[in-house]
Protein backbone atom coordinates (compact mmCIF):
# COMPACT_ATOMS: atom_id res chain seq x y z
CA UNK A 1 0.00 0.00 0.00
CA UNK A 2 1.45 3.36 -0.96
CA UNK A 3 1.60 6.11 1.62
CA UNK A 4 -0.93 8.25 -0.29
CA UNK A 5 -3.49 5.46 -0.16
CA UNK A 6 -3.41 5.25 3.62
CA UNK A 7 -6.36 7.29 4.92
CA UNK A 8 -7.19 7.09 8.62
CA UNK A 9 -9.61 10.01 9.05
CA UNK A 10 -12.76 10.89 7.08
CA UNK A 11 -15.96 12.83 7.68
CA UNK A 12 -19.24 11.28 6.57
CA UNK A 13 -22.77 12.62 6.24
CA UNK A 14 -25.16 9.69 6.76
CA UNK A 15 -28.88 9.68 6.06
CA UNK A 16 -31.34 6.84 6.62
CA UNK A 17 -34.54 6.38 4.64
CA UNK A 18 -38.04 7.74 5.27
CA UNK A 19 -40.69 5.28 6.36
CA UNK A 20 -43.34 4.68 3.69
CA UNK A 21 -46.86 6.09 4.04
CA UNK A 22 -49.69 3.87 5.16
CA UNK A 23 -52.44 3.48 2.53
CA UNK A 24 -55.91 4.96 2.94
CA UNK A 25 -57.75 2.59 0.62
CA UNK A 26 -61.33 1.28 0.68
CA UNK A 27 -61.95 -2.13 -0.82
CA UNK A 28 -64.01 -2.06 -4.00
CA UNK A 29 -64.99 -4.81 -6.42
CA UNK A 30 -67.61 -5.19 -9.10
CA UNK A 31 -70.24 -6.56 -6.74
CA UNK A 32 -68.76 -5.17 -3.51
CA UNK A 33 -69.35 -1.44 -3.30
CA UNK A 34 -68.57 -1.04 0.39
CA UNK A 35 -65.88 -3.53 1.23
CA UNK A 36 -64.33 -1.52 4.06
CA UNK A 37 -60.77 -0.33 4.62
CA UNK A 38 -57.87 -2.42 3.31
CA UNK A 39 -54.98 0.04 3.10
CA UNK A 40 -51.61 -1.60 3.78
CA UNK A 41 -48.71 -0.40 5.91
CA UNK A 42 -45.73 1.54 4.64
CA UNK A 43 -42.33 -0.12 4.49
CA UNK A 44 -39.48 0.66 6.86
CA UNK A 45 -36.86 3.15 5.72
CA UNK A 46 -33.37 1.78 5.13
CA UNK A 47 -30.76 1.88 7.90
CA UNK A 48 -27.20 3.16 7.55
CA UNK A 49 -25.11 0.34 9.01
CA UNK A 50 -21.40 0.39 9.86
CA UNK A 51 -19.80 -3.00 9.22
CA UNK A 52 -16.32 -4.26 10.11
CA UNK A 53 -14.20 -5.87 7.37
CA UNK A 54 -10.95 -7.61 8.26
CA UNK A 55 -9.60 -7.32 4.71
CA UNK A 56 -9.63 -3.51 4.84
CA UNK A 57 -6.60 -1.65 6.19
CA UNK A 58 -7.52 1.96 5.43
CA UNK A 59 -10.46 4.36 4.96
CA UNK A 60 -9.24 5.25 1.47
CA UNK A 61 -12.38 3.84 -0.17
CA UNK A 62 -14.43 6.48 1.69
CA UNK A 63 -12.15 9.40 0.87
CA UNK A 64 -14.34 10.65 -1.96
CA UNK A 65 -17.64 9.12 -0.80
CA UNK A 66 -18.73 11.58 1.87
CA UNK A 67 -22.52 11.08 1.61
CA UNK A 68 -24.11 7.77 2.55
CA UNK A 69 -27.86 7.50 1.97
CA UNK A 70 -30.20 4.57 2.55
CA UNK A 71 -33.35 3.90 0.52
CA UNK A 72 -36.84 5.12 1.42
CA UNK A 73 -39.57 2.70 2.43
CA UNK A 74 -42.31 1.97 -0.11
CA UNK A 75 -45.88 3.17 0.45
CA UNK A 76 -48.62 0.77 1.45
CA UNK A 77 -51.29 -0.15 -1.09
CA UNK A 78 -54.64 -1.90 -1.39
CA UNK A 79 -55.46 -5.40 -0.17
CA UNK A 80 -53.39 -4.74 2.95
CA UNK A 81 -50.20 -4.87 0.90
CA UNK A 82 -47.19 -3.61 2.84
CA UNK A 83 -44.70 -1.37 1.07
CA UNK A 84 -41.18 -2.63 0.46
CA UNK A 85 -38.53 -1.84 3.07
CA UNK A 86 -35.93 0.70 2.01
CA UNK A 87 -32.52 -0.64 1.02
CA UNK A 88 -29.98 -0.52 3.83
CA UNK A 89 -26.72 1.32 3.15
CA UNK A 90 -23.56 -0.38 4.46
CA UNK A 91 -20.47 1.52 5.49
CA UNK A 92 -17.60 -0.98 5.43
CA UNK A 93 -14.65 0.00 7.63
CA UNK A 94 -11.39 -1.62 8.81
CA UNK A 95 -11.20 -3.15 12.26
CA UNK A 96 -10.10 -0.54 14.77
CA UNK A 97 -12.32 2.26 13.42
CA UNK A 98 -13.80 4.68 15.95
CA UNK A 99 -17.03 6.48 15.02
CA UNK A 100 -17.55 9.91 16.61
CA UNK A 101 -20.26 12.56 16.40
CA UNK A 102 -18.75 15.31 14.22
CA UNK A 103 -20.38 18.12 16.18
CA UNK A 104 -19.81 17.01 19.80
CA UNK A 105 -16.75 14.78 19.25
CA UNK A 106 -18.51 12.15 21.38
CA UNK A 107 -17.44 8.58 20.70
CA UNK A 108 -20.49 6.66 19.51
CA UNK A 109 -18.98 3.19 19.11
CA UNK A 110 -15.96 1.27 17.85
CA UNK A 111 -15.70 -1.54 15.33
CA UNK A 112 -13.22 -4.23 16.40
CA UNK A 113 -14.65 -7.52 15.09
CA UNK A 114 -15.00 -8.82 11.54
CA UNK A 115 -18.59 -8.55 10.21
CA UNK A 116 -19.65 -6.66 13.35
CA UNK A 117 -22.63 -4.46 12.43
CA UNK A 118 -23.88 -1.33 14.24
CA UNK A 119 -26.77 0.84 13.06
CA UNK A 120 -25.56 4.42 12.68
CA UNK A 121 -28.82 5.96 11.41
CA UNK A 122 -32.05 4.07 11.94
CA UNK A 123 -34.60 4.09 9.13
CA UNK A 124 -38.02 5.58 9.79
CA UNK A 125 -40.87 3.20 10.63
CA UNK A 126 -43.54 2.75 8.02
CA UNK A 127 -46.97 4.30 8.70
CA UNK A 128 -49.94 2.04 9.42
CA UNK A 129 -52.67 1.64 6.83
CA UNK A 130 -56.30 2.63 7.48
CA UNK A 131 -57.47 -0.94 8.12
CA UNK A 132 -55.74 -0.72 11.54
CA UNK A 133 -58.13 2.03 12.59
CA UNK A 134 -61.41 0.29 11.80
CA UNK A 135 -63.69 0.07 14.82
CA UNK A 136 -67.34 -0.53 15.66
CA UNK A 137 -67.93 3.21 15.65
CA UNK A 138 -65.77 3.98 12.61
CA UNK A 139 -66.30 1.37 9.91
CA UNK A 140 -64.58 3.29 7.12
CA UNK A 141 -61.65 5.29 8.53
CA UNK A 142 -60.41 7.65 5.87
CA UNK A 143 -56.97 8.29 7.29
CA UNK A 144 -53.65 6.46 7.62
CA UNK A 145 -50.34 7.20 9.30
CA UNK A 146 -47.50 8.90 7.47
CA UNK A 147 -44.10 7.24 7.71
CA UNK A 148 -41.58 8.29 10.33
CA UNK A 149 -39.03 10.72 8.81
CA UNK A 150 -35.40 9.77 8.16
CA UNK A 151 -32.55 10.52 10.54
CA UNK A 152 -29.34 12.32 9.57
CA UNK A 153 -25.96 12.44 11.24
CA UNK A 154 -22.54 13.91 10.61
CA UNK A 155 -19.81 11.63 11.91
CA UNK A 156 -16.06 11.28 11.78
CA UNK A 157 -14.35 7.93 11.26
CA UNK A 158 -10.93 7.54 12.88
CA UNK A 159 -8.83 4.47 12.25
CA UNK A 160 -6.59 3.24 15.05
CA UNK A 161 -4.23 0.69 13.57
CA UNK A 162 -4.62 -2.80 15.06
CA UNK A 163 -1.17 -4.36 15.35
CA UNK A 164 0.60 -6.70 17.73
CA UNK A 165 3.80 -4.65 17.91
CA UNK A 166 4.06 -0.88 17.52
CA UNK A 167 7.43 0.75 16.78
CA UNK A 168 7.98 3.85 18.89
CA UNK A 169 10.85 6.26 18.47
CA UNK A 170 12.11 9.65 17.41
CA UNK A 171 12.30 10.46 13.69
CA UNK A 172 15.11 8.68 11.83
CA UNK A 173 15.54 6.03 14.54
CA UNK A 174 15.47 3.19 11.98
CA UNK A 175 11.85 2.06 12.39
CA UNK A 176 11.08 1.88 8.67
CA UNK A 177 14.34 0.06 7.97
CA UNK A 178 13.57 -2.54 10.63
CA UNK A 179 10.05 -3.05 9.24
CA UNK A 180 11.40 -3.50 5.70
CA UNK A 181 13.92 -6.13 6.88
CA UNK A 182 11.71 -8.29 9.15
CA UNK A 183 8.57 -8.07 6.95
CA UNK A 184 7.74 -7.79 3.27
CA UNK A 185 6.48 -4.22 3.74
CA UNK A 186 8.09 -1.53 1.59
CA UNK A 187 7.96 1.70 3.62
CA UNK A 188 9.61 4.88 2.37
CA UNK A 189 13.16 5.07 3.74
CA UNK A 190 15.52 8.06 3.67
CA UNK A 191 18.11 9.71 5.89
CA UNK A 192 15.99 12.62 7.07
CA UNK A 193 13.34 13.18 9.71
CA UNK A 194 9.66 12.40 9.17
CA UNK A 195 10.18 10.15 6.17
CA UNK A 196 7.19 8.19 7.46
CA UNK A 197 4.04 10.30 7.49
CA UNK A 198 1.49 7.48 7.65
CA UNK A 199 1.59 4.17 9.59
CA UNK A 200 2.97 1.17 7.72
CA UNK A 201 1.98 -2.40 8.54
CA UNK A 202 3.92 -5.58 7.93
CA UNK A 203 3.56 -9.29 8.73
CA UNK A 204 6.52 -10.74 10.62
CA UNK A 205 6.93 -14.43 9.80
CA UNK A 206 7.92 -16.57 12.77
CA UNK A 207 8.69 -20.23 13.30
CA UNK A 208 6.25 -23.02 12.38
CA UNK A 209 4.32 -20.78 9.97
CA UNK A 210 3.27 -18.44 12.75
CA UNK A 211 3.26 -14.66 12.37
CA UNK A 212 2.44 -11.35 14.01
CA UNK A 213 1.72 -7.81 12.80
CA UNK A 214 4.19 -4.96 13.25
CA UNK A 215 3.34 -1.28 12.70
CA UNK A 216 5.81 1.48 11.89
CA UNK A 217 4.33 4.59 13.52
CA UNK A 218 5.53 8.09 12.47
CA UNK A 219 8.24 9.44 14.75
CA UNK A 220 7.58 11.16 18.04
CA UNK A 221 8.95 14.59 18.93
CA UNK A 222 8.86 16.31 22.30
CA UNK A 223 5.45 17.91 22.82
CA UNK A 224 3.65 15.41 20.58
CA UNK A 225 1.01 14.82 23.27
CA UNK A 226 0.10 18.52 22.97
CA UNK A 227 -0.22 18.23 19.21
CA UNK A 228 3.26 19.38 18.15
CA UNK A 229 4.72 17.81 15.04
CA UNK A 230 2.38 15.05 13.92
CA UNK A 231 0.85 15.04 17.43
CA UNK A 232 -2.36 13.09 17.90
CA UNK A 233 -2.18 12.01 14.29
CA UNK A 234 0.07 9.05 15.14
CA UNK A 235 -0.35 8.68 18.92
CA UNK A 236 -3.85 7.27 18.51
CA UNK A 237 -2.42 4.39 16.44
CA UNK A 238 -0.14 3.30 19.29
CA UNK A 239 -3.17 2.85 21.59
CA UNK A 240 -4.15 -0.42 19.89
CA UNK A 241 -0.72 -2.11 19.89
CA UNK A 242 -0.19 -5.01 22.31
CA UNK A 243 3.55 -4.42 22.67
CA UNK A 244 5.54 -1.19 22.33
CA UNK A 245 8.98 -1.66 20.82
CA UNK A 246 11.06 1.46 21.54
CA UNK A 247 13.74 2.01 18.90
CA UNK A 248 16.64 4.26 19.97
CA UNK A 249 19.74 4.60 17.78
CA UNK A 250 23.11 3.63 19.24
CA UNK A 251 24.54 7.08 18.35
CA UNK A 252 21.97 8.90 20.52
CA UNK A 253 23.51 11.31 23.05
CA UNK A 254 21.63 9.69 25.94
CA UNK A 255 19.67 6.49 25.32
CA UNK A 256 18.00 6.44 28.75
CA UNK A 257 16.92 10.10 28.38
CA UNK A 258 15.40 9.44 24.95
CA UNK A 259 13.49 6.49 26.38
CA UNK A 260 12.18 8.66 29.26
CA UNK A 261 11.02 11.39 26.83
CA UNK A 262 9.22 8.88 24.63
CA UNK A 263 7.57 7.26 27.63
CA UNK A 264 6.50 10.64 29.02
CA UNK A 265 4.83 11.59 25.71
CA UNK A 266 2.82 8.36 25.81
CA UNK A 267 1.90 8.93 29.46
CA UNK A 268 0.67 12.48 28.80
CA UNK A 269 -1.39 11.34 25.85
CA UNK A 270 -2.94 8.33 27.60
CA UNK A 271 -1.63 6.97 30.95
CA UNK A 272 -3.10 3.54 30.16
CA UNK A 273 -0.42 3.08 27.49
CA UNK A 274 2.13 2.57 30.26
CA UNK A 275 0.36 -0.70 31.12
CA UNK A 276 1.50 -2.26 27.83
CA UNK A 277 4.49 -4.57 27.57
CA UNK A 278 7.63 -2.64 26.53
CA UNK A 279 10.95 -3.60 25.01
CA UNK A 280 13.84 -1.32 24.04
CA UNK A 281 15.93 -2.06 20.94
CA UNK A 282 19.14 -0.10 20.47
CA UNK A 283 19.26 0.21 16.68
CA UNK A 284 22.19 0.89 14.33
CA UNK A 285 24.44 -1.00 16.77
CA UNK A 286 26.70 -2.11 13.90
CA UNK A 287 28.35 1.30 14.38
CA UNK A 288 29.66 0.16 17.77
CA UNK A 289 32.87 -1.79 18.24
CA UNK A 290 33.12 -4.40 20.99
CA UNK A 291 34.60 -1.95 23.51
CA UNK A 292 31.93 0.70 22.97
CA UNK A 293 29.17 -1.89 23.14
CA UNK A 294 30.54 -3.28 26.43
CA UNK A 295 30.65 0.24 27.93
CA UNK A 296 27.14 1.04 26.74
CA UNK A 297 25.82 -2.29 28.02
CA UNK A 298 27.28 -1.65 31.48
CA UNK A 299 25.69 1.80 31.50
CA UNK A 300 22.26 0.53 30.40
CA UNK A 301 22.32 -2.35 32.88
CA UNK A 302 22.43 0.24 35.65
CA UNK A 303 19.95 2.74 34.15
CA UNK A 304 17.42 1.04 31.90
CA UNK A 305 14.25 0.00 33.82
CA UNK A 306 13.03 -2.41 31.12
CA UNK A 307 14.52 -5.19 29.05
CA UNK A 308 16.72 -4.02 26.16
CA UNK A 309 18.80 -5.50 23.36
CA UNK A 310 21.15 -4.41 20.58
CA UNK A 311 20.09 -4.79 16.94
CA UNK A 312 21.14 -3.69 13.48
CA UNK A 313 18.69 -3.94 10.60
CA UNK A 314 21.39 -3.35 7.98
CA UNK A 315 23.86 -5.89 9.43
CA UNK A 316 21.05 -8.33 10.41
CA UNK A 317 22.34 -8.27 13.99
CA UNK A 318 20.06 -9.53 16.76
CA UNK A 319 16.92 -9.76 14.61
CA UNK A 320 16.21 -13.44 15.36
CA UNK A 321 16.56 -12.79 19.09
CA UNK A 322 14.27 -9.76 18.71
CA UNK A 323 11.57 -11.90 17.09
CA UNK A 324 11.94 -14.49 19.87
CA UNK A 325 11.48 -11.86 22.59
CA UNK A 326 8.49 -10.25 20.88
CA UNK A 327 6.81 -13.63 20.34
CA UNK A 328 7.38 -14.53 24.00
CA UNK A 329 5.85 -11.23 25.13
CA UNK A 330 2.85 -11.69 22.81
CA UNK A 331 2.17 -15.15 24.25
CA UNK A 332 2.73 -14.52 27.93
Amino acid sequence: MTEGNFVDYVKIFASSGNGGKGSMHLHREKYITKGGPDGGDGGRGGHVIVRGKENLWTLHHLKFKRHIKAGHGGHGSSSRSTGADGEDAYLDVPLGTVIKDAETDETLFEITDSNEEVILCEGGMGGRGNWHFKSSTNQTPRYAQPGVPLTERKVTLELKVLADVGLVGFPNAGKSTLLSVVTSAKPKIADYEFTTLKPNLGIVEYRDFQSFVMADIPGIIEGAAEGKGLGYYFLRHIERNSILLFLIPADADDIKKQYDILLDELRRYNPEMLDKERLVAVSKSDMLDDELMAELKEELDNEMPVDYMFISSVAQLGLSELKDKLWKLLNM
